[in-house]
C-alpha cells in the first residue's frame, strides 16, 4: 500500500516526540513518497500557560530531526484532534484542525497521470452486495479500465468481466491511473480476496525469485549478509526471502549504471555482505588507508529467493526488513529498499535461469616452491590438500614471487606436491636462492635436527611463493575455473 502515497502526514504525540515507530514511518516515507506534513497532536495535554513554548520546543526538535532527510523544512502543525481524549463530550471542538486543512490544501498537488499501459489496481477491500455481485475497491496504479473489460485476479488465476463501476458513490464507465474506484464482478466469492492486485489478463507474473537493485537503509544496525533471511515486502505481500549480494566486477566499477535495467551480459562480483562504509572490514581498511578512500560501487544488486511465490509488477518497490526484532528495542527494523528489475517465473529457476547470471567469486591460493628440477621446471607444495584431484588444475597459470610465470603441469608423488613448467625459464637469481635453500636443507644431515631448524629459519625469510588466482561462477553447474 505504500506505493500509492502522494503526501504523508507524520503524526507525533507532542508530549513524547519521535518514537521508534514514528522513525520507521519516516524511513518508509523517504522511500515511498515525496512530500510530508508533520502533525504535533494532543496539545490539549500541555498546561495552557506553557503550551506555546512546549509546541515551539518540539517544533524545533522536529526540524532538527528532519534536516538531513528529504523532508527538511516541511510544514509542522500543532493540533488536538480530540481535546480531552476519547471520553470527552462531543461538544469539545478540535484545536488547530482548520489550520491543518489549509496546510494540506497548500501542499496537495495533482500528480501527472497516464492512462496508457496495462491496467493494474491495488485492491484494499472486497465485499458482496446482494443482487449486484462482488465489489473490489482500491486505487488504480497504472493504465485504465472500462465497463465490460476482463480483469484478472492473478494470485487466484481467475478472470472476470467488469459489470459496473463506481467512484465516490457515482456510477462511471471509465477510470484511470490514480483514481479510487469500486469494480463490481459477478460469481466471485469475496472471502477469496481480502486485498491484493487485479490487472489486465496475463500482464502480471508470479515469481519465485528476483534480481533487485538495492540500497541499505542507513539507520539499520548491523551488516546485510549474503544467505541471510529478511521479510520482503513487495506488491501487496510480505514474504520471507533469502538474499545474495553482488556488485560490479572491478573492471566495470567506474562505468555508469543504467537505471532500472539489469545487464545479463556483464560479470558481477559475489559479496559476502552488502558493501557500505561501515561494512568494509578493519583489515581491508588498514590496507586501503594508504590508498585513500575505499571505493564503494555506485550500485549493488541482490538475488532474492522467496519462500513462497509472489505476484507483482516489474520495477515495483521492494523493502527488506527484520520484522521479528523486538518492537520495544529502540532500533530500525527496515534494512534495505530497492527496485525489482527481473523476476523468475519458472519454479526450476535454479537450473533454467540462474546459470545466465554471471556472478563470480575470486579465488586465491598460495603455495611454495619445494625445489628446482631443471631450468624450466620446479616442484611446488602446500597449494593443494593431499586429497585434491590436481588433474583439474592442470594448465592453469601461476606466478612465482620472484616474478616468473608458470603453468601447472601435473601432480608429483602422492602428498599433494605438483610440477610447474616455467616456459621462459627460471631467472639466475631465482635459481641461486632455490639451490642455496635446498643445499642448506640437505647439509643438516639426518640426526641433526637443530641445524635443519636453524637453516629453515634462515631460508624461510625468503621462500619463493606460488600464487594461483582464478575465478569461479557461482551458478556454473560445471564449477569451471577461469583465468583471464
Amino acid at each position: 500500500g505504500a506505493q500509492i502515497i502522494d503526501l504523508m502526514m507524520l503524526v507525533i504525540d507532542v508530549t513524547k516526540g519521535m518514537q521508534t515507530q514514528s522513525a520507521e514511518c519516516l524511513v518508509i516515507g523517504q522511500i515511498a513518497c515525496q512530500k510530508m506534513v508533520v502533525v504535533l497532536n494532543k496539545i490539549d495535554l500541555l498546561p495552557e500557560g506553557k503550551r506555546q513554548s512546549a509546541i515551539e520546543k518540539m517544533t524545533k526538535k522536529m526540524q532538527k530531526t528532519l534536516e538531513n532527510t528529504k523532508f527538511a523544512g516541511c510544514p509542522i502543525v500543532a493540533v488536538a484532534a480530540k481535546p480531552g481524549g476519547p471520553e470527552a463530550p462531543e461538544s469539545e471542538s478540535p484545536l488547530g484542525v482548520s489550520e491543518l486543512i489549509e496546510v494540506l490544501k497548500s501542499e496537495a498537488y495533482l500528480p501527472s497521470r497516464d492512462p496508457s499501459g496495462h491496467f493494474l489496481m491495488a485492491v484494499d477491500h472486497c465485499f458482496s452486495i446482494k443482487g449486484q455481485g462482488t465489489v473490489m475497491t482500491g486505487t488504480i496504479l497504472s493504465g485504465s479500465v472500462s465497463l465490460g473489460d476482463n480483469v484478472e485476479i492473478p494470485a487466484l488465476k481467475v478472470t472476470k468481466k467488469v459489470k459496473s463501476m463506481q467512484m465516490f458513490h457515482t456510477p462511471v464507465t471509465y477510470a484511470m491511473q490514480g483514481d479510487r474506484v469500486g469494480v463490481c464482478v459477478t460469481q466471485f466469492d469475496p472471502k477469496l480476496l481480502e486485498r491484493g492486485l487485479i490487472c489486465t489478463p496475463d500482464s502480471l507474473h508470479t515469481i519465485h525469485a528476483a534480481i533487485i537493485s538495492l540500497k541499505k537503509i542507513q539507520y539499520f544496525r548491523g551488516a546485510l549478509q549474503t544467505k541471510a533471511k529478511f521479510h520482503i515486502t513487495v506488491g501487496h505481500e510480505t514474504v520471507m526471502g533469502r538474499v545474495m549480494f553482488f556488485s560490479p566486477a572491478p573492471a566495470n566499477i567506474n562505468e555508469e549504471i543504467q537505471e532500472n535495467v539489469f545487464d545479463f551480459e556483464k560479470d558481477y562480483l559475489y559479496q559476502e555482505e552488502y558493501l557500505s562504509k561501515d561494512s568494509v572490514s578493519s583489515e581491508e581498511n588498514k590496507e586501503n588507508d594508504q590508498a585513500g578512500e575505499v571505493q564503494l560501487p555506485k550500485q549493488q544488486w541482490a538475488l532474492l529467493e522467496f519462500e513462497k511465490p509472489v505476484t507483482c509488477p516489474k520495477l515495483c518497490l521492494v523493502i527488506g526488513s527484520k520484522l521479528d526484532t523486538d518492537i520495544h528495542a529502540n532500533t530500525c527494523r527496515l534494512a534495505f529498499h530497492g527496485v525489482l528489475l527481473q523476476g523468475m517465473e519458472d519454479k526450476n529457476y535454479t537450473e533454467t535461469f540462474l546459470p545466465k547470471l554471471k556472478v563470480y567469486k575470486q579465488k586465491h591460493k598460495e603455495g611454495q616452491v619445494e625445489r628446482v628440477m631443471d631450468d624450466y621446471s620446479v616442484i611446488g607444495r602446500s597449494l593443494f590438500k593431499k586429497e585434491t584431484n590436481i588433474q583439474i588444475f592442470v594448465g592453469l597459470k601461476v606466478k612465482l614471487s620472484t616474478g616468473e610465470d608458470g603453468i601447472i603441469d601435473g601432480g608429483f608423488g602422492q602428498s599433494g606436491k605438483f610440477k610447474i613448467r616455467i616456459p621462459d625459464g627460471l631467472k639466475p637469481d631465482t635459481k641461486m636462492v632455490l639451490t642455496a635453500a635446498s643445499k642448506k636443507k640437505s647439509k643438516g644431515g639426518k640426526g641433526d635436527v637443530t641445524k635443519e631448524d636453524e637453516s629453515s629459519k634462515n631460508d624461510s625469510a625468503l621462500p619463493v611463493t606460488i600464487s594461483l588466482i582464478f575465478k569461479r561462477y557461482v551458478f556454473d553447474t560445471q564449477k569451471k575455473m577461469i583465468q583471464s
